[in-house]
């Protein structure tokens, strides 16, 4: 299955219903701690991986700070993940998100901080941090890799791999899985719009429960 399927497969599919997906076939694929920082926006995207190093104010050039160097790695459509070690230090601002945006790009998971909390809701580019922090990137963050490997919350993240982000959550998917996953997330779903029908239709929820496994 083709990138342009497994997003719209996964367009109208939530996270939540993802992760039990993942959970039936053994893929540990949830990343926790990070939120959306624009309510309501989804990402969904092969993952471009970036890998920062954070130290204090002053430590490193002004270049090594590459912001710009994310943005052109990333095609139309991905997702750009970041490994800032959690660091409570802003990797990205509005205006990042203005250029992401108007390049095409799908979103941004930051292990760290992003900045500019009033542009962001103005732009509704989709990110995703684990800190919205005033305190600015340049010289106290290094880019040491694009393009490698990073893992976030013991969640391995590889160039390519799907990401499926949206206000409960982040799911990991290796993409050779990516299918798999789409083809039982779909089924879960379908059960949770019938359920939904059948509780209108008088089902109590415990017996909803019993009936469907997963909602």
């Amino acid at each position: 299955m083709d990138l342009d399927s497994l997003r719209r497969g996964f367009a109208d599919i939530a996270t939540s219903t993802i992760a039990n997906a993942l959970d039936d076939l053994g893929v540990h694929g949830v990343i926790v701690g990070l939120r959306a920082v624009v309510p309501g926006t989804k990402a969904i995207g092969p993952a471009v991986t970036v890998r920062e190093q954070t130290a204090a104010y002053g430590t490193f050039p002004v270049e090594d700070f590459k912001v710009g160097h994310m943005i052109e790695a990333a095609a139309p459509g991905s997702v750009i993940v970041v490994d800032n070690g959690g660091n409570p230090v802003s990797t990205w601002g509005g205006m990042a998100s203005r250029a992401a945006q108007v390049k095409g790009v799908a979103g941004l998971i930051v292990e760290g901080g992003v900045r500019d909390w009033e542009e962001q809701q103005q732009f509704r580019f989709p990110l995703f941090a684990r800190h919205v922090v005033p305190t600015p990137g340049k010289t106290r963050i290094k880019v040491e890799a694009i393009g490698e490997p990073v893992t976030i919350e013991g969640v391995l993240i590889r160039p390519g791999d799907l990401i499926v982000a949206d206000g409960s959550g982040i799911c990991v998917l290796p993409i050779e899985k990516a299918e798999t996953i789409l083809q039982l997330a779909s089924k879960f779903a379908a059960d949770d719009r019938q359920a939904e029908d059948e509780i209108a239709k008088g089902l109590s929820f415990r017996e909803a429960l019993a009936k469907f496994a997963k909602i």
